[in-house]
């Protein structure tokens, strides 16, 4: 029971932690970018992956917003990464996509990428070629921000209550963070199934 118990009070540390007014920078800057036509690109690893595949369901369907992740495309993404490798895989992705300046590219990271490290070089590329490109970044990342949250128009950080929970805290917020966006009712243009239901 002590896990359970630190786990859960971590949670609510978490949610007393956190930048609100981050979290509606985002929100004001997507209903932005869905009235000027542009479209969302999420990039993530692992359970930023997971989370990215869910965001681009939501986005699309309760706020109808265009929205990809290269990540869905298991074809896609282990060709491109056989041919020309993973460091390049998510901005050759988002060249091919045609990312321009409407568009908004979204990172789910718990670190964020740290080149010093070598650690998620596939998204500093990608979040490089945005800057280039002018698309509007953000992010919902852990621990520091990484380079997400040095090159990002907004990114919020998943705060730090234990080390040794970063990424569980991380990964499972970007997801409650983002139901909140997609609930918002300003941005929301769909009512969700169960909600409907009188």
């Amino acid at each position: 029971m002590d896990h359970i118990e630190r786990y859960l009070e971590e949670a609510i540390k978490v949610i007393e932690k956190i930048d609100k007014n981050r979290i509606e920078r985002i929100i004001k800057s997507l209903i932005e970018l869905r009235q000027r036509g542009g479209r969302i690109f999420f990039l993530g690893v692992g359970g930023g992956a997971a989370n990215a595949s869910h965001a681009v369901n939501d986005f699309r369907k309760i706020c109808g917003i265009e929205t990809y992740t290269p990540t869905d495309n298991v074809s896609e993404l282990t060709a491109r990464t056989n041919d020309s490798g993973w460091e390049t895989v998510f901005v050759d992705w988002l060249k091919g996509s045609k990312l321009n300046s409407r568009d908004g590219v979204f990172v789910l990271s718990v670190g964020g990428g740290n080149s010093e490290k070598n650690i998620s070089i596939n998204l500093i590329r990608a979040l490089d070629y945005a800057k280039e490109v002018k698309a509007k970044i953000f992010g919902i990342v852990g621990r520091d921000g990484g380079y997400t949250a040095k090159v990002a128009d907004v990114c919020v950080i998943v705060p730090t209550v234990n080390s040794e929970t970063v990424t569980p805290h991380t990964e499972s917020f970007q997801s409650v963070i983002l139901h909140l966006i997609v609930s918002y009712p300003t941005l929301k243009v769909s009512e969700m199934k169960w909600e409907s239901v009188k």
